[in-house]
C-alpha cells in the first residue's frame, strides 16, 4: 500500500467525524433537560439517557484529540453544555433522592467525573448507597453489571465487584459461535468493550483470547452490518475495532468509513438505520441523534489510532484520567 492510500482514509474519517460533531452542536436543543427528567413518570431514555451519550462521547472526542483540535474544541463545548443542563451536578443529587437504588445516574454522572467536573455531596451519597447490601446483589445484565462496576471506578466509588468476574458472564466472553450473531448480541459485545477499555482508552483490557475472537470475527459481522445499513452498530463496530490492542486493520478501517459515509445526511447526521435513497426528509432527531454521536466517537478513535499506526505505537498519547482540559 503506498504511502498516498495510506493516509487517505484517514482523511475520509476526520471529515465524517468533524461534520456528525457539528450536527451534534446545531441540534444540541435535543440534548437539553426538560421537565420531564425529574419527574415520577419521565422517560429517562429521551432525557437522561441522550444527555449522558452527549457527554460520554464529548469525554471520548477531548481524549483522543490535541487541545488545539476544533473537534476538541467542539467537544468541550459541547461537555460543558451538558455539565450546565445538569445544574453542574446539583440534579443528580435530586435523582439520587428520589431514586437512592437506580444505577443510570451513577453512569451518566461517571461521564463527566472522568472528564474532572465532580459534584462531591453526590459521590458521597452514592458511595453510601453503594455500600449496601441491596446495591451489590441488583440482579442486572451481565454487560450492564460491567457498566456500573466502571461506572464506579470512574467516580471514585470503590467498585462492588470485580470485572474479570463480571465479563465471564458476558455473550462475548464465551466466544460464541459466530453466526449467533444478531443485532442485541452485536450491541452486547460493543458495550463489553466500552466498558472494558474505559471507552477506548486501555485497549489492553481486553483479554487475549477475546481480542483475538474479535479480530477474526469482526470483519465479517461489520460487512454484514454495512450490507444491512445498520449504521448506528456499524458505528460502534469500527469503536471497537479502534479499541483492540495492537495496530487497527486499516483496510478493514478503510473501506467501512468509505461505506459508512454514503449514509450520511449532507447536515451530518446519519440515520441509525438505512440510506440516503429510502429518505425524502431530513431525520428526526431521535432516529439520528445516536448514530450521529457513534459516528463521532468512532471517527476520533479510528483517528487516534491510525496516527499511533503510523508513528509505529509513537504518537500523541490519549488522555488520562485528571482534570478538564
Amino acid at each position: 500500500m503506498t504511502a498516498a492510500a495510506e493516509v487517505r482514509p484517514a482523511r475520509g474519517v476526520r471529515g465524517l467525524g468533524e461534520a456528525a460533531l457539528t450536527w451534534v452542536s446545531a441540534h444540541r436543543d435535543g440534548f437539553a433537560l426538560d421537565e420531564d427528567a425529574l419527574a415520577e413518570h419521565g422517560n429517562v431514555n429521551t432525557t437522561w439517557k441522550p444527555l449522558g451519550e452527549l457527554a460520554q462521547v464529548c469525554v471520548c472526542v477531548r481524549r483522543h484529540t490535541g487541545r488545539t483540535d476544533p473537534l476538541h474544541v467542539l467537544a468541550s463545548d459541547l461537555l460543558s453544555f451538558a455539565w450546565q443542563q445538569t445544574g453542574r451536578g446539583a440534579l443528580f443529587m435530586e435523582l439520587q433522592r428520589l431514586e437512592p437504588f437506580a444505577t443510570y445516574p451513577l453512569e451518566v454522572y461517571a461521564a463527566f467525573a472522568s472528564a474532572g467536573l465532580r459534584h462531591d455531596r453526590y459521590e458521597s451519597a452514592t458511595a453510601t448507597v453503594a455500600r449496601t447490601r441491596g446495591w451489590h446483589v441488583t440482579e442486572q445484565e451481565p454487560n450492564r453489571r460491567l457498566s456500573v462496576l466502571n461506572s464506579e471506578r470512574r467516580s471514585g466509588i470503590t467498585p462492588h465487584g470485580d470485572m474479570a468476574r463480571a465479563l465471564e458472564r458476558t455473550w462475548l466472553a464465551g466466544l460464541p459461535e459466530p453466526w449467533t450473531f444478531e443485532l442485541p448480541s452485536g450491541y452486547t459485545l460493543t458495550h463489553v468493550v466500552f466498558h472494558l477499555t474505559d471507552w477506548g482508552l486501555t485497549p489492553r483490557a481486553v483479554p487475549p483470547q477475546v481480542a483475538d475472537y474479535l479480530r477474526h470475527w469482526l470483519p465479517p459481522w461489520l460487512d454484514t452490518c454495512l450490507e444491512d445499513e445498520q449504521w448506528d452498530l456499524c458505528c460502534e463496530l469500527l469503536a471497537v475495532a479502534s479499541s483492540l490492542p495492537g495496530p487497527p486493520e486499516r483496510a478493514l478501517l478503510g473501506e467501512a468509513w468509505a461505506r459508512l459515509s454514503a449514509a450520511q445526511d449532507d447536515s451530518g447526521a446519519v440515520p441509525e438505520v438505512g440510506g440516503r435513497g429510502s429518505r425524502t426528509t431530513a431525520p428526526a432527531f431521535l432516529d439520528c441523534y445516536h448514530s450521529t454521536l457513534m459516528t463521532a466517537f468512532a471517527a476520533a478513535l479510528t483517528l487516534d489510532r491510525l496516527r499511533g499506526a503510523a508513528a509505529g505505537g509513537r504518537g500523541r498519547p490519549t488522555g488520562g484520567r485528571g482534570g478538564p482540559e
